[in-house]
């Protein structure tokens, strides 16, 4: 019978091998017998001295690191970007200087709340992470499978996150607290129609879109910036699971998605996404009439027309899961010249917050870690030591600046951020209300057909069902200023749902 590549694996790496390697300890020293302890006698206590059987056991305790907060169930592999048109005149970044030019890159998708055993299938949205290794150092763009996201202020974000986690008292999920948190922040509408719409549960990761999601800067090579987002399309094809399938899934097969990924890599049959931006001027974003840097809304693409840009393949699977999967470290803040941050309050937020998680997951030296090694350019600066330091350490170069030694100096290639004023009264200012249905309209209204507006109703009630009855009038109500028909789906849907729920309770008791 014929097995997917995933089950091949053990037999593929028997069949490269011309005769075994030789057993050695971890300091390199032959290793006469792996199994068997040194013990007094056959039935007597283990040594002390067993440094072998020590070493193996205390490796063993520290093998896992934590897990992500969120995106702890990953897939990884590698490729290569290729440009395919011209950008220049919006930026000086390297990586896009040439037409043809190709930059090695690593990618990571993942679901989002979910912990690292749990199914690919889950109805969540799905990270889309890249690292491109420039010559410049390397950049990130840390994205998602949607373009907008549940909130615009990162003092929520933690909250958010605990909603969709489980209950801190009886440690499991619980719909109230989901409910109860999205239906008090309406800015969570658009995010949730395109969460229980079909594109909540994609068919694997190779056939959905990615999206920097985040407003960022271009700066062109005479220091000119324009503002800038970034659009992945998949070349596969969108595909989509049914709420039924996703949900089989879930039982029959938890790594789907991972496991479609390296099988389609393994038979070179290599996936590939095309690059597009999206371009506006100071000048638009001053006067346009949403805030452009709101994460919950999107810019028209009527108005900012998509602009290609490339395309990344990738062509190969890692050879280790933790080396390369687990211990990939992305940051927004990961920029290069030509590329720079925008006002948008969730990324500037960003930028802190999955830096200082890596120094918790993986140490302060997280980037001396070869899968984040910006392995194109040379790291020189006055960072030194720290555990895990596995690199030269900089040798012989002075710790300190300004120093007379001919340590590190500033680069000479000009300013990478232009000078941009800033004007305004520092305060606490809310957001809540800031337009949190028009687009969500537009989504409803003229991108879903009748069919998916149909199963957008159906997969909500599936979840709002679980929740309490005033979280689930709250709901309805939050749908209802979307557009009346919105509303009247849910709730018509939710009445369907709670009859199956009383037939099913029905049926389970006459068995008692």
């Amino acid at each position: 019978m014929q097995r997917d590549k995933t089950k091949e694996q053990l037999i593929d790496f028997k069949n490269s091998q011309k005769t075994p390697d030789r057993l050695t300890t971890s300091h390199g020293c032959p290793l006469p017998d792996k199994l068997n302890s040194l013990t007094v006698g056959p039935r007597g206590p283990v040594l002390l001295q067993d440094v072998q059987l020590i070493d193996e056991m205390a490796h063993f305790d520290r093998e896992r690191i934590p897990e992500r907060v969120v995106h702890a169930k990953g897939a990884g592999a590698f490729g290569y970007f290729e440009v395919t048109h011209d950008i220049t005149r919006y930026t000086k970044a390297k990586i896009f200087n040439e037409i043809g030019k190709r930059t090695p890159m690593a990618v990571r998708f993942s679901t989002v709340t979910g912990e690292s055993g749990s199914g690919d299938t889950a109805r969540d949205p799905r990270g889309f992470a890249l690292k491109f290794y420039t010559e410049d150092g390397n950049w990130d763009m840390v994205g998602n499978n949607t373009p907008i996201f549940f909130i615009r202020d990162p003092v929520l974000f933690p909250s958010f996150v605990h909603c969709v986690k489980r209950n801190p008292a009886t440690h499991m999920p619980d719909m109230d607290m989901f409910w109860d948190f999205n239906t008090l922040r309406e800015e969570s509408m658009h995010q949730l129609s395109f969460f229980f719409s079909d594109r909540g549960t994609p068919d694997g990761f190779r056939h959905m879109n990615g999206y920097g999601s985040h407003t960022y800067k271009l700066i062109d090579a005479q220091g000119k910036a324009v503002y800038c987002k970034f659009h992945f399309k998949t070349d596969q094809g969108i595909k989509n699971l049914s709420a039924q399938r996703a949900h089989q899934l879930l039982a029959d097969d938890p790594n789907y998605a991972l496991r479609d990924l390296y099988n389609a890599i393994s038979n070179g049959n290599y996936p590939s996404w095309t690059m597009y931006i999206q371009v506006m001027t100071y000048e638009e974003a001053e006067k346009w009439r949403f805030n452009p840097f709101d994460l919950t809304k999107v810019w028209p693409h009527g108005e900012f027309p998509l602009i290609q840009v490339g395309r990344f393949t990738l062509d190969r699977n890692p050879k280790s899961y933790f080396g390369e999967v687990e211990q990939m470290a992305f940051s927004p803040s990961n920029l290069v010249p030509g590329i720079d941050v925008s006002p948008d309050k969730m990324l500037q937020a960003r930028l802190f917050a999955y830096n200082d998680t890596h120094r918790h997951r993986l140490g302060a030296n997280f980037s001396q870690i070869p899968v984040n090694c910006p392995y194109r350019t040379n790291a020189r600066n006055y960072q030194r030591d720290g555990p895990m330091t596995v690199t030269d350490n900089q040798p012989l170069a002075p710790n300190y600046y300004p120093n007379s030694f001919s340590g590190p100096e500033n680069c000479k290639c000009g300013e990478n951020e232009p000078k941009f004023k800033v004007s305004g009264d520092v305060s606490r200012y809310n957001s809540a209300d800031d337009d949190n249905y028009t687009q969500v309209s537009v989504f409803y209204r003229k991108v879903l057909s009748e069919e998916e507006r149909r199963r957008l109703h159906e997969n909500i009630a599936s979840e709002l069902v679980k929740a309490k009855d005033f979280l689930q009038e709250r709901a309805i109500k939050n749908f209802n200023q979307v557009c009346p028909e919105y509303g009247r789906g849910v709730r018509e849907a939710l009445e369907r749902a709670k009859q199956r729920a009383n037939i099913t309770t029905a049926s389970a008791g006459s068995h008692l």
